[in-house]
């Protein structure tokens, strides 16, 4: 039996069974569906991609895994040196791993061990109210929703903040010699809620990071690739680490990368043994996730995706904007993501199935009834998905 994620397995409803994909479509017995939300933000260039799938092919026909436990190979090789050009400022050493939360827990265990290899002590993490960082132990403890992991009620080690200036420079000035580091999605807080925030507060981060020698940790995993309508936010404000997952590899595969700066690599580099970091996920890089990775930035450069997005986000404001109902909070738009927040979450009750009889896949979360689409989305399907979004508040 299958243990479905985010459900009451006794309450649960029957899921969608899907028989095929392409482009931004989904395919179930007698239904069409446009993927609204990229499969949890990651297929960015939609489904059966003929690149991204020859790409996994080709690498098949050579080898599908090796560890990097005393081994290399040219994907994984290619991917790093890639990534070093890529990726902005001196963030040129890539740690890799199979998901987004562990890619976090490594970003954590990094700047923790950063700062016992100097012989300091700094037990504490920052981070953010709403956080969400992943399901694993250290990501739950420095993520904050209890809607998420309310069955651990008890978080040490962290101290959560509001997106608020004042309130980040209290904090360092109370804390400052016990931060090892302080976590952000940057601009766009994803599963805490589509929560957006003005860049003028990472920026004030990075001053206050750099002047206590607190790392500065950017969780794109979700917000990397264009999501926030900037690139990386890495390139707006330089991290000293960066994660990245999920539309890394386009959804093809699970893979996620922790890319740390000089400054960060240089406290593990010694002739001591114990100042490695010692970890090593069995998947690591691998050849398969690495060949549809390198793919995949090729086309996100070669097909101009920063336009597609940039038109994307237009097309949402001309749709969107003005859209009125007592039961809306708030709509907010950034980049390529679209959130309808309403007051009462079970003002969504039933919309997943009525999107569905509309021809779109949706999954409503929390009080926000939202959009991520692939990039490759076109204007009419985009339509689309907001006129099933009103017509929802119109019925």
């Amino acid at each position: 039996m299958i243990w479905y994620p985010y459900e009451q397995m006794k309450t649960m409803r029957e899921p969608y069974k899907i028989v095929d994909a392409d482009g931004v479509y989904l395919y179930t017995e007698d239904q069409k569906l446009i993927d609204s939300v990229s499969s949890w933000w990651c297929m960015i260039h939609g489904y059966k991609h003929p690149e991204l799938t020859a790409a996994i092919k080709e690498q098949a026909d050579h080898f599908c895994h090796v560890m990097l436990g005393g081994l290399t190979h040219d994907p994984v090789q290619k991917l790093s040196d890639k990534l070093e050009n890529f990726l902005p400022g001196d963030l040129d050493y890539c740690f890799f791993s199979d998901s987004g939360s562990v890619a976090v827990e490594v970003s954590l265990k990094m700047a923790l061990q950063y700062n016992t290899n100097q012989g300091r002590k700094r037990p504490l993490v920052l981070a953010l109210t709403h956080a969400y960082h992943g399901d694993t132990f250290k990501a739950m403890e420095v993520g904050d929703d209890e809607d998420y992991h309310f069955a651990f009620d008890k978080k040490e080690g962290v101290i959560h903040i509001p997106t608020e200036i004042a309130a980040l420079e209290e904090a360092f000035v109370r804390y400052h010699d016990q931060l090892n580091s302080f976590i952000v999605e940057p601009l766009l807080q994803g599963a805490g809620g589509m929560r957006m925030y003005d860049l003028a507060f990472l920026k004030r981060a990075r001053e206050l990071c750099t002047e206590y020698d607190v790392l500065l940790i950017f969780d794109e995993v979700a917000t990397g690739f264009g999501r926030t309508g900037y690139r990386f936010v890495a390139d707006e404000i330089l991290p000293d680490i960066l994660v990245l997952g999920k539309a890394l590899t386009g959804g093809y595969i699970g893979h996620a990368v922790t890319v740390a700066n000089h400054k960060v690599f240089e406290a593990f580099y010694s002739d001591d043994d114990r100042k490695a970091l010692m970890h090593g996920p069995t998947f690591m890089g691998n050849p398969l996730a690495c060949a549809v990775a390198l793919k995949g930035i090729e086309i996100f450069e070669r097909e101009d995706y920063m336009s597609k997005i940039h038109r994307i986000t237009e097309i949402s404001h001309r749709e969107m904007d003005g859209f009125t109902d007592p039961r809306i909070r708030e709509i907010r738009i950034m980049g390529g993501c679209t959130c309808v927040d309403v007051y009462d979450p079970a003002t969504l009750d039933g919309f997943q199935q009525f999107a569905y009889e509309h021809g779109v896949f949706s999954r409503p979360f929390l009080t926000c009834m939202y959009t991520m689409m692939p990039y490759i989305i076109k204007e009419d399907e985009l339509i689309q998905i907001y006129d099933v979004m009103k017509k929802w508040f119109r019925r």
